[in-house]
């Protein structure tokens, strides 16, 4: 395993380990907060989050895609967490946020196409690994 590999493997262990201390916040500290729907649309966050945290994991552990690609893969699943879950954090809080978190609504689904490409690109990585 390469130190570029362990970087992004650890950085997806990372997020991994914010994903959950983000996911108590939301169940334990935000439960009186916020309605049924801002703690579900909350949720939807921090399981996509998560998903893309451990594809992160993941991807510093495939030791044969280049590291090119490895990079693109990386900055468009970290770009589409802070995009797609951060945005969906302060949408869901927008009740009781000094500011109208509602005029960034259209940075999520950026991020969800972030997360698309980025998906795509490691199944073409995988796909055109050559046999051993």
């Amino acid at each position: 395993m390469t130190i570029f590999d362990k970087n992004i493997a650890a950085t997806g262990s990372f997020i991994i380990a914010a994903t959950i201390a983000i996911g108590a916040f939301g169940a334990h500290g935000l439960k009186q907060m916020l309605d049924a729907d801002a703690l579900a649309t909350f949720e939807v966050g921090v399981r996509y989050q998560m998903y893309h945290g451990l594809g992160i994991f993941i991807l510093g552990m495939v030791p044969s895609i280049s590291q090119n690609l490895k990079q693109k893969i990386f900055w468009l699943f970290v770009i589409g967490i802070l995009f797609f879950s951060g945005s969906i954090y302060l949408l869901s809080m927008n009740s009781f946020l000094p500011f109208e978190a509602s005029k960034i609504g259209f940075i999520t689904p950026l991020g969800g196409l972030l997360f698309i490409i980025g998906w795509f690109l490691l199944a073409y990585g995988l796909l055109t690994l050559k046999k051993r």
